[in-house]
């Protein structure tokens, strides 16, 4: 199946899954809005919202079962915008799925959060499909405010309160930069259009620009915050922690995976030919956020902080694949992202199954003794703290994520062996928080009845989010030639324009 995007309806066809996603969190807002708040109504509206999930999904198989494609265009119709599409909706009814335990518990009931979830989703799976700067613009605007409305959503707390404010105030502060850098590249190259940019880069008409390198800057600017690289990553842990924490699995794994699939396709596929102005800076900034984020979560005590230092961390691993400036760096993007997403889903889910309201029991030491009460938790726990790590085998599927990751490194045009090296030696650091989560779970006595009270029964819903996370990684883990070969596939990796200024480091 081919589209031709010049066409009205064709272009309207081809963004068939994300009209899905639109038009059923419309739908659903208008359902969520007529009738008083209620538990009820709002476990109804969710159900109902991952069912919109399953039929995006399904169009999303058609199109690829059907070899759909496009030639040029403002969105992408290949295999590397399918999967991320699947992976982005398979994370949104997971935080779904989570919400409608930990909103009853927490008693936030406006059925209107499911839809927002749905809008944020529709507006990743539009970065994910961008071939044009303004519809980068576009998703992402879509995507971050329904995100800040989100990390409040909890009127309680005042700790939701100040996450939404900084979320907010530094998300405007950083589209700035964004906007600023599209205008600039678009003075320079006179489109907006990655593959046109691309071209004109690689004929050498606009290489000296010094308006195209400042563009090229503020864009990377803008990017580093929305995926939290340091030093742009300040907002994110203050975020994390006052969000809803089915919204933080959301911000650490959706929101990361969009914004990555974005980045990733706008350098490789526009700004391909100019490496030589941005390489060494994404060279450093992988450097400086794997040791960042790695070192700041040894001081953390408190689970959702250190998750949240945990996710930069793992943006400095996937940047490494943007330094290699190579097509295997988008494969090993895939597959790194899936991993990293059953993990992190995992782990929030545990977090919410243990969870209380008002959460009061989120440091690290209140799960002491856990094996003891409720063993497969702590089971699940401990496989996705050894995914993020890294572990073979009881790992799963997060060992070969990062092997993937050394190896593009490694075997690019380019080899990055200091970045590899690098990256192995975070991974090593990064021992003392993961481990330190698996070693109070199981080696640490269960404190007396009266201080920490035994967890309470886990909502159906959390336990399939748990489970499903859990078993999948794991299966992965000794069968991952299944996820290699679809991210292998023709249309899974972006073809970079002619780079040039990689270099050897």
């Amino acid at each position: 199946m081919a589209f031709d995007l010049s066409h009205p309806m064709q272009l309207i066809a081809a963004l068939a899954p994300d009209i899905v996603i639109m038009v059923g969190a419309m739908v659903l807002m208008l359902v969520a809005a007529w009738g008083s708040e209620s538990t009820e109504r709002q476990r109804r509206v969710g159900v109902a919202a991952i069912g919109v999930c399953v039929i995006s999904a399904l169009s999303i198989i058609y199109f690829m079962v059907t070899h759909a494609s496009a030639g040029g265009g403002v969105i992408a119709v290949d295999n590397f915008r399918w999967i991320v599409d699947l992976i982005l909706l398979a994370a949104t009814a997971g935080t779904i799925a989570l919400m409608l335990d930990y909103n009853a518990r927490e008693m936030i009931l406006p059925a209107e959060a499911h839809t927002l979830v749905l809008l944020s989703t529709a507006g990743m799976m539009m970065l994910a499909a961008a071939r044009d700067l303004t519809i980068v613009f576009l998703g992402i605007e879509l995507m971050s405010i329904a995100l800040y409305i989100l990390t409040g959503m909890n009127r309680r707390s005042e700790k939701s309160a100040e996450g939404a404010i900084k979320y907010f105030l530094l998300g405007a502060f950083s589209t700035g930069f964004l906007l600023y850098g599209i205008a600039l590249v678009y003075g320079a190259t006179g489109t907006t259009n990655l593959t046109l940019i691309g071209e004109r880069i690689t004929a050498g008409q606009v290489m000296s620009t010094p308006m195209l390198f400042v563009g090229i800057g503020l864009l990377l600017i803008g990017f580093a915050f929305k995926v939290a690289l340091a030093p742009f990553h300040m907002w994110a842990p203050d975020v994390y922690e006052g969000a809803p924490t089915p919204i933080t699995a959301y911000m650490a794994a959706a929101v990361k995976a969009a914004a990555f699939a974005a980045f990733l396709r706008v350098f490789f596929e526009a700004f391909g030919g100019s490496a030589v102005v941005w390489h060494i800076a994404i060279w450093w900034l992988a450097a400086v956020t794997m040791v960042v984020g790695n070192v700041i979560a040894l001081a953390s005590r408190n689970i959702k902080r250190m998750l949240a230092y945990s996710s930069i961390a793992h943006a400095g691993y996937i940047l490494v694949l943007l330094a290699t400036g190579q097509a295997l760096g988008s494969s090993a993007f895939l597959f790194y992202i899936v991993a990293y997403t059953l993990a992190t889903f995992g782990a929030f889910g545990v977090v919410v199954a243990l969870g209380q309201a008002g959460e009061p029991n989120l440091n690290i030491d209140d799960y002491a003794g856990l094996w003891t009460v409720r063993p497969w938790l702590s089971v699940s726990m401990g496989v996705c703290m050894l995914s993020l790590l890294g572990f073979p085998i009881f790992g799963g599927a997060g060992f070969f994520a990062k092997w993937y990751v050394i190896q593009a490194a490694l075997q690019s045009a380019a080899p990055q062996t200091r970045l590899a090296v690098v990256l192995v030696l975070t991974s090593v650091i990064s021992c003392g928080y993961y481990m330190y989560v698996v070693l109070v779970m199981f080696m640490k006595p269960r404190a007396a009845a009266e201080t920490v009270s035994d967890p309470a029964s886990v909502g159906s819903a959390t336990r399939w989010v748990i489970g499903l996370s859990t078993v999948i990684l794991l299966v992965l883990g000794i069968f991952p030639n299944s996820l290699v070969s679809l991210t292998q596939q023709p249309g899974s990796y972006l073809k970079p324009a002619q780079v040039a200024g990689v270099v050897h480091r």
